[in-house]
């Protein structure tokens, strides 16, 4: 090997290092497992608590794409950690080490979340397809912590976390936000408040899920002195809404069978599986839009104007190896 390649793979090893260093997040992972564990506790604390098998098939159902959409994100972020302790303690090893070291850990975290789900009932196939579909989503989650910037995939499960906390804010005030939207006595009121209600919520959960991970890449940033170019602030807010597509893909094949039983129960338990289905794939689109023009003006305001100290610690944003 010459002098000048053995100079290039140095500099992209500490490149490397300082990349993985800066996407350390414990708290990151704390949150993203307690939030995995909530889901799965409200999820079989919902299931278990229905005397008819008819309502344990529809609240599996219901519960199943945020069971999916937790684990899948605390897979990626418990991995994220792993792998930076691994890296800060020289275990770091290569390519194919941090790899099987965070599928197994999203494996593992997957793992524990589908014993929750099949311990409901071990005899029949139900219980066995959420907890695998769950199993699968936090390994899925676990791969994607072996991307090239985790501190883009860490910045893009902060926006999945922040997207999940407005939901659960504006679902809790329905009672007035609905009425608000025009929500009356009639069906078609209803309705009509029910459609913008997806859409308000979906837009405010993509601006302040991208804000959020605009932050957490300018607190890397500052962590390291060394900063991404723009498309990867844009992949950051566009990421959670990405997340969710993935956990949709997921809950639509892995899981189908578990929402194909639900729309067997009745037909208008079959109209509903198909407006949940087609609200769900809306709101994650309008999500992974408004995340990602959000992020783009919000790196777009910043250019141009930081401190001389800052332009210089940033002077490799134009390059492609970020």
């Amino acid at each position: 090997m010459s002098e000048a390649d053995s100079e290039v793979k140095t500099a992209g090893s500490a490149q490397e290092g300082a990349e993985r260093a800066s996407s350390n997040g414990v708290l990151l992972a704390a949150v993203c497992a307690v939030w995995m564990a909530t889901m799965l506790w409200s999820a079989r604390a919902t299931i278990t608590g229905r005397t008819a098998a008819e309502m344990e098939v529809t609240s599996t159902a219901y519960a199943l794409p945020g069971a999916v959409s937790a684990s899948l994100v605390a897979g990626a972020a418990v991995a994220l950690a792993v792998l930076a302790f691994l890296t800060r303690s020289g275990r770091g090893g290569s390519v194919t080490v941090r790899f099987a070291v965070a599928i197994g850990t999203g494996l593992c975290v997957g793992a524990l979340g589908a014993v929750s789900i099949i311990t409901i009932n071990t005899a029949g196939w139900l219980y066995s397809v959420v907890g695998g579909t769950v199993a699968a989503a936090a390994t899925i989650g676990g791969a994607l912590a072996c991307l090239r910037y985790p501190r883009v995939t860490a910045a893009a499960c902060w926006g999945a976390v922040t997207v999940f906390v407005v939901g659960v804010v504006l679902s809790s005030q329905q009672d007035w936000v609905l009425p608000a939207l025009g929500s009356g006595d009639t069906v078609e009121s209803q309705a009509g408040a029910a459609g913008w209600f997806t859409f308000v919520q979906s837009v405010l959960a993509g601006l302040a899920g991208a804000l959020v991970a605009y932050r957490a890449l300018r607190h890397a940033r500052r962590r390291t002195g060394t900063d991404v170019g723009w498309p990867l602030y844009a992949l950051a807010g566009a990421g959670p809404g990405l997340l969710l597509m993935i956990c949709e893909a997921l809950t639509r094949t892995a899981g189908s069978r578990v929402l194909e039983l639900a729309g067997k129960v009745s037909e208008l338990e079959l109209t509903v599986q198909q407006m949940l289905n087609g609200s769900r794939l809306n709101s994650v689109l309008i999500v992974t839009f408004v995340g990602a023009f959000t992020a783009i003006i919000a790196v777009g305001r910043t250019m141009g104007t930081a401190a001389p100290a800052d332009d210089a610690a940033a002077s490799g944003d134009d390059d492609p190896q970020g």
